[in-house]
Formats: structure tokens, sequence, C-alpha cells
């Protein structure tokens, strides 16, 4: 099996994770409040609600903090009412842009996106305006030790359901269905495999490299910049190849 590597853009996450986890456990947090809203308090009858404590346990949130956000979530659902929204725009360069938004005021969020959009030189677009370009998959991330056996991972990913399998020089990819993606994540944890990465994410059907255009790139980087200091996004994607993400 083979395709595409994100491993760049997961370790660009993974190290944000470790520089600003405040902030990532905050907006996990806003997560755990969706799934809890929309299926209840108790894991073991709420898929959703899984998947968000897979990646929290993914993002090292401790235990501690995972259960804390699913009481505070249980007990706020009268007062505070968060929603998913989902933008699409293009940025500089006429990349293809998709930022997720958990927000608990549509009006705020939604300017404030555009403000981002337009100060990078870029333009927030009509509904599905680039949807198009991307696919929604669900992705694990592990990493290579000398005690996994690829083939052996190889094989329970596949009987597990999923569609593809990446083996690169740090980590093994698992790209799988959106709907089989929770039973592939689970059938893993129970093998005892422990993920760097575990979440629905949006892949690009087709990337366009600009590694070699650096103003191009450090413009794109800097509008990813001002989308993570914002509290309300929780996703960002884009179909550019930026410099440290190029393959070698």
């Amino acid at each position: 099996m083979s395709g595409h590597s994100k491993w760049a853009n997961i370790k660009n996450k993974k190290e944000k994770t470790d520089s600003q986890r405040g902030k990532v456990f905050t907006k996990i947090g806003r997560e755990i409040a969706i799934a809890v809203k929309e299926g209840g308090s108790d894991p073991v009858n709420n898929s959703k609600l899984r998947d968000v404590i897979a990646k929290a346990k993914a993002s090292n949130m401790p235990n501690d903090n995972i259960t804390r956000s699913i009481k505070k979530a249980a007990g706020e659902l009268g007062t505070v009412n968060y929603e998913e929204i989902t933008y699409k725009g293009y940025g500089p360069g006429g990349i293809a842009v998709i930022v997720e938004v958990v927000t608990d005021n549509r009006n705020r969020s939604a300017s404030e996106v555009r403000h981002s959009f337009d100060k990078s030189g870029g333009s927030m677009g009509a509904t599905g305006c680039v949807s198009w370009q991307f696919e929604k998959k669900g992705e694990i991330v592990i990493e290579k030790t000398d005690k996994i056996d690829a083939d052996e991972l190889m094989m329970l990913a596949a009987d597990a359901g999923c569609e593809d399998f990446v083996e690169e020089d740090e980590v093994f990819e698992i790209i799988t269905a959106v709907t089989d993606f929770s039973k592939v994540r689970e059938q893993l944890e129970n093998a005892n495999y422990e993920f760097l990465s575990a979440e629905l994410t949006m892949i690009p059907n087709d990337s366009v490299d600009i590694s070699k255009d650096i103003e191009l790139a450090q413009k794109i980087e800097k509008m990813l910049e001002r989308f993570d200091d914002n509290d309300d996004v929780q996703n960002v994607y884009h179909n550019a190849i930026l410099p440290e993400e190029e393959e070698e």
C-alpha cells in the first residue's frame, strides 16, 4: 500500500503542541464540549467523544484534564453553546485553504477569519469554493521504533479496514475512510500501539509545490500563524508544499 505523506505537517503540529500546550488543550476542550453536546458524556456510547479523547491522548493531554473537560462540558451545556463552522478561501498565491472553527460567537469568528485572509493577501470564498480540492479522511500516525514490526502493523491496519499504509523514515501513516476511522483506531489501541496523532483531517487531492518560492512561502506561513493565534480556530488545511514540508 502506498500514498502521500503528511508527516511534516504532523511533526510541525506536534512541535507547536510542545511549545503551546495550554492553547492546544483549550482547543481540544472545545472539541470535547461539542462531542458531549452531540452524544453525551459517556465515551462508551459516544464514538465522537472517543475519537476526541484519542486525539487528546496523542497530544499528551493528561487523563485528569480530559476527565475534567468532559465533566465541565456536561455541566455547561445549558450556558455555553459551541458550534463547529468551516470557512473556505484562498491564501497567498491562490492556494486553497480550509479553516475549521469551534466558537460561541459565529459573527466574531467570521469577522476574524475574514480579516486573517484579507491581511494575508488572500480572500474568504463562498461556501464550498475549495471543498472539491480536499478529501476528508481519518489519519493515524505512529512513531517508528525497534519494537514495531512494519508488516505486522500493516496487516493489522489492513484487517481493521484502513485505506492506505505509508511507511516513512520516522513514522507509519495510516489513512482510513471517515466511517472506518474509529474502528481502525480502536483496534490499533487494543493492540497497544501509541499514536503521535489520531484524528479526522482534510487531505488535498493535488498539492501546489511552492518550496522554491521563499517569499510566497513566508506569506503563507505568516497566514497560518495568524490563524493559529486565533483561539476559535481548531484546524487549518491547505494544499501548498512549504519548504519544511518538502519530501527528501
